[in-house]
């Protein structure tokens, strides 16, 4: 048996750098941009996330230390602080909701209170009151309720009171 490819022959080598049949550069094996991956949480330390699906219904106290997708019925209170909980087109959510963040794209009758944002995409509908430091509302969406935009807490406060210090002293020239 002949074989054709010789090993020992210049140029054949198939990991040689000037093959110009072989691109130098390497290519990713998933070519899809990170933006449409779905739920990005670039600002979480974990992507650990729940999922209540669409035909489940949760009455009752939530609580937890990871992000939660809900798509089915909650009733009751959600309390994940630090995690992001995304109400999905399907869910319908009667319940108070504490997070990081929150994002909206079914139905929520509750009051939010987010440390982070609050994002009410187009086909997401909020009747309650909403206390954040961001809030977002695209347009097709529905909101009934009150805004509370609150500062960041720690760090930003004291500089907002330096700088009011800084106002109010009088200078004497």
């Amino acid at each position: 048996m002949s074989a054709r490819w010789k090993p020992n022959q210049p140029g054949t080598s198939p990991t040689s750098p000037s093959d110009p049949i072989r691109p130098q550069t390497p290519t990713p094996m998933n070519p899809e941009p990170v933006a449409q991956r779905p739920n990005p949480t670039p600002s979480s330390s974990t992507t650990e996330q729940a999922t209540i699906g669409k035909s489940l219904t949760i009455k009752g106290e939530i609580t937890g230390s990871e992000g939660l997708y809900i798509d089915g019925h909650v009733e009751g209170s959600v309390n994940l602080p630090g995690n992001r909980v995304v109400v999905g087109r399907n869910g319908q959510v009667s319940a108070n909701i504490s997070a990081r963040e929150v994002v909206v794209l079914g139905k929520v009758s509750g009051n939010i209170n987010a440390s982070d944002r609050v994002d009410i995409r187009n086909e997401g509908s909020l009747t309650g009151d909403v206390v954040a430091q961001r809030i977002s509302i695209e347009d097709g969406a529905y909101f009934k309720g009150g805004i509370d935009i609150r500062k960041p807490a720690a760090s930003e406060a004291k500089t907002s009171e330096a700088a009011k210090t800084a106002v109010a002293t009088p200078v004497h020239v």
